[in-house]
This record gives structure tokens, C-alpha cells and sequence, in this order.
């Protein structure tokens, strides 16, 4: 299978402790993978470290072709969506300007900007400001950005955090048009029943290592 993501023996030490301990995983085309356990397990750093933000110590990360820690590697970064734990947005822009802003860093036309908020339910409130939008919204917003982006990678952070129960759909259409589009998707929650049905497998994050669940 080919992969849009390849971790072969990663790890990640910080101050002395290992965070991530000789991790390997691939993310086929078309396959969403998903990563479950405790909080303070290793899970975000996997997705950063999976996003090219975060260097590994040890091993090799291969995204979309590229490794990582090159030149390549951080040319592949605009197709890559990472949807974290706090909503990748300015406060001082508007829904509207904060799309465009991500548009203009990623080589994409404006005119999507509407597109996207539209599909989110915002496109009406392209006007307001970030700062006076509710966590629900500026939720909504990133998700906007990475439909905007149509990413050959998608990560996803506790996905739902956030969203109000009508919302929830939004990230079940995200994954779904991913993988229809022939990207990968790796998803890293602590819900082992709503990943269990997102993901074609899980693994399970215990001490740094990933075991199969």
C-alpha cells in the first residue's frame, strides 16, 4: 500500500523522558488510522511529530513522499491538515480573514473561503470577530481551514473537542472526503468507541509505544 505517512523506530526524549519510544506506523491511501489511550500518553506528540512540527530524536518520518527533516519535507507542510487541541486562529481577524490568512500562506484562492464556511454552517458569520466567536465556532473555523486546504494528510486532535452535537457530523464528513480524495487520516483520541468507528484500525498508545488494539 502506498502511505502518506511512514514512522519507522521514532522516538521523542524531552528533559529526560522518553515521550515517544520506537514507534512505527504507516497511514496507507485512503486509510484512516486511529490512536487511542490515556491523556499524557504521547498522542499529540505523535501528531506533531506526524505533522513535521516536532522533530524526532530517533528514526525517520516519511510524509507524502518526503522526509521530514529536509527541505522536501517542509515543502509538503500545506498538504498537510492538523486540527489540534485549540483552534489555529487569530482572535484579532474575522472568521473570514483568518481563512484567508491560512489561504494566502498555502498557495489558496480566496474564493474558497465562502466555500468552506459554508460547509461548516458559518456563512453567515464570516464577519465576526474571532475574540467574539464562541469555542464552538472558532472550532467550526479550523475545520473550515482544512476543507479549504484539502490536505493529503489529516490529523486530527480529539477531533470533537469543542463542537456542539450537530457538529459532530463535520468531522465524519472531513475524514470521509479525505479518504475519498485518496489521502490518509490519522486520529489520535482517549473516545476508544467513537474512534473504533471512524477508523478502518486502531493502535493503542501505552508509556510511549503503540500496541495494537
Amino acid at each position: 500500500m502506498e502511505t502518506t505517512l511512514t514512522l519507522e523506530g521514532v522516538g521523542v526524549t524531552r528533559a529526560g523522558v522518553t515521550i515517544l519510544d520506537d514507534i512505527d506506523l504507516e497511514v496507507g491511501r485512503g486509510e484512516v488510522v486511529g490512536v487511542t489511550g490515556p491523556n499524557g500518553t504521547g498522542k499529540t506528540t505523535l501528531l506533531r511529530v506526524a505533522s513535521t512540527l516536532l522533530s524526532a530524536d530517533r528514526g525517520s518520518v516519511t510524509v507524502l513522499g518526503a522526509a521530514a527533516a529536509t527541505p522536501a519535507g517542509r515543502r509538503v507542510r500545506p498538504r498537510i491538515g492538523l486540527v489540534g487541541h485549540h483552534a489555529a486562529i487569530s482572535p484579532h481577524l474575522t472568521l473570514a480573514e483568518n481563512l484567508r490568512f491560512h489561504a494566502d500562506l498555502s498557495g489558496i484562492d480566496h474564493s474558497l473561503v465562502g466555500v468552506a464556511l459554508a460547509a461548516v454552517g458559518l456563512a453567515g458569520a464570516a464577519d465576526r470577530s474571532a475574540h467574539a466567536a464562541s469555542a464552538g465556532m472558532a472550532r467550526r473555523t479550523d475545520l473550515a481551514r482544512v476543507i479549504m486546504a484539502d490536505p493529503g494528510l489529516l490529523l486530527l486532535d480529539e477531533p470533537d473537542a469543542g463542537l456542539d452535537d450537530d457538529a459532530i457530523g463535520l468531522v465524519d464528513a472531513l475524514v470521509a472526503r479525505t479518504r475519498r480524495r485518496g489521502g490518509g487520516v490519522l486520529i489520535v483520541s482517549h473516545d476508544a468507541a467513537r474512534i473504533g468507528a471512524l477508523c478502518d484500525r486502531v493502535v493503542r498508545i501505552a508509556q510511549g509505544r503503540l500496541v495494537t488494539s
